[in-house]
């Protein structure tokens, strides 16, 4: 497989050298730093490369070694196992994501209507995960077989997406008086709506489709944001 038509197919977080030379053995005259950095980049992509396509488990580090073109004493010069390299990557591949995320909405400018600095978020972040289809499946359904640090590492992800909810909504609320405060829950709880939202296609092998779900996701977010006061707070109907 070309280099083009890998990265087409898995994203850049997944492309690998399997099939194509290592780095050069002995003295190199690469200086030491780029060689190190070239070796663990290699293996971060590996690692996402080999789980994508066969499930954590299955994975072992000669698996992640023989995909990067990497020998197996350099991987345990830059991680302590698997565990610790798959963290590693897919903590990587998230900041990515949430950047784009972040970057897009700025992007809209100060002036930009609120509903359309979110729809640019929505937008980047369902972007960001059809162009990158193996980090997309890793991270929405091998990390949960991953062990509790995995899980833990993607709890505090939906805690960063709630807190762009948050930020979001703060910001248009000083232009929506009339939007009311909602519980902080709501914000996880849009976060985890998107999770399952995507996970369905991600795990239906619909990565492609991704982009279908901005009006969707959009639509969830200003029913919960824009909400008017709950039943419990409006004032009783006057009798007749």
């Amino acid at each position: 497989m070309s280099e083009s038509t890998q990265e087409g197919k898995l994203g850049s977080l997944a492309r690998t050298h399997e099939g194509r030379p290592g780095l050069p053995r002995g003295r190199s005259r690469l200086p030491t730093p780029e060689v190190r950095a070239s070796q663990r980049e290699r293996l971060e992509r590996a690692v996402i490369a080999a789980v994508a396509e066969s499930g954590y488990a299955a994975v072992t580090v000669a698996d992640i070694v023989r995909r990067a073109k990497v020998s197996r004493v350099a991987f345990y010069a830059h991680f302590r196992g698997k565990e610790d390299c798959f963290l590693e990557a897919t903590g990587l591949g998230r900041q990515l994501l949430l950047g784009q995320v972040v970057e897009a909405a700025r992007a809209a400018g100060e002036d930009a209507a609120d509903e359309e600095v979110l729809r640019a978020g929505c937008r980047a972040f369902l972007a960001f995960l059809t162009q990158e289809p193996a980090f997309a499946r890793v991270f929405y359904i091998d990390m949960f077989a991953a062990g509790q640090a995995a899980i833990a590492r993607f709890q505090d992800a939906m805690e960063q997406f709630a807190g762009i909810n948050r930020t979001w909504h703060d910001r248009a609320r000083t232009r929506h008086p009339e939007w009311q405060p909602v519980p902080d829950d709501a914000y996880l709880a849009l976060a985890g709506a998107t999770r399952e939202l995507v996970s369905a296609l991600v795990r239906a092998g619909r990565t492609k489709d991704l982009p279908n779900l901005e009006d969707t996701l959009v639509f969830l977010h200003l029913a919960v944001l824009t909400s008017r006061p709950r039943a419990g707070d409006r004032p009783a109907a006057a009798d007749h």
